[in-house]
């Protein structure tokens, strides 16, 4: 059932690249392991997937220590400041940084423990009030700022799109942030490496991918429905 589900999202993944003349590996596939059990994510690994979100801190730890296979864990949900010192020395990429507060306390743990933490600012680029994120107009005065803490590295930028019926209605969003990404990139800040651009949901992925999107998060496709929705990926 999972490799079935793999494949199809795989095939959609490189169907979206096509379309948008662009090539399969420019895309990162993170496969949302949220609240699923151990034997899944290790079939998915198995499968040759590495790279697994997880959006809340306790569940990422409890995988991590559990977990012997090498895993990129990503941390795709809302991260309060006291929990930073529990993922800053296992994470990847935290995807989720939404405010300078939250980008110092990240610098001060990283410091302690000596690592440099990649890290993407969360953008509320629909301006849905239910939604963590900066807005449009803050993200490059945050970015500016994080841009001087040595032990944090902006690498791009992160966006929920609205959870709509039709995919096609994200698409104005979708662009919005692809545009901003660009326009921060020709900035060339020192500290800040604009690679990434985590846009993409099961409901969306595909018109993430055909506006730029280099990272899709994808759980309900792969694993299958939950019983629950949390705003981070679909």
């Amino acid at each position: 059932m999972l490799k079935q589900n793999l494949d199809e999202v795989e095939r959609r993944i490189s169907e979206a690249c096509k379309r948008a003349g662009r090539k399969r590996e420019e895309v990162t596939l993170i496969a949302v392991s949220k609240t699923k059990p151990l034997e899944a994510v290790e079939e998915v690994l198995n499968l040759g997937i590495l790279e697994f979100g997880e959006n809340k801190v306790q569940e990422l730890v409890d995988k991590y220590e559990r977990i012997k296979s090498p895993v990129h864990w990503h941390m795709i949900g809302h991260l309060q400041t006291n929990k930073v010192k529990y993922i800053v020395d296992k994470v990847k990429l935290i995807h989720s940084v939404d405010s300078l507060k939250l980008a110092n306390q990240i610098q001060k743990e990283a410091e302690k423990k000596q690592v440099v933490v990649d890290v993407l600012v969360e953008v509320n680029i629909a301006g849905e009030e239910t939604k963590f994120g900066v807005t449009r107009e803050e993200t490059l005065p945050l970015i500016e700022e994080i841009a001087k803490l040595p032990n944090v590295h902006v690498c791009g930028l992160m966006t929920s799109a609205p959870f709509v019926e039709n995919p096609e209605e994200d698409r104005i969003y979708f662009r919005q942030l692809h545009q901003l990404f660009v326009d921060i990139s020709q900035k060339n800040i020192d500290n800040i490496d604009m690679k990434i651009l985590s846009m993409g949901m099961t409901n969306d992925f595909e018109v993430a991918i055909e506006e730029g999107s280099t990272m899709v998060r994808i759980g309900t496709a792969i694993f299958g429905a939950r019983k629950y929705k949390v705003e981070g990926e679909a």
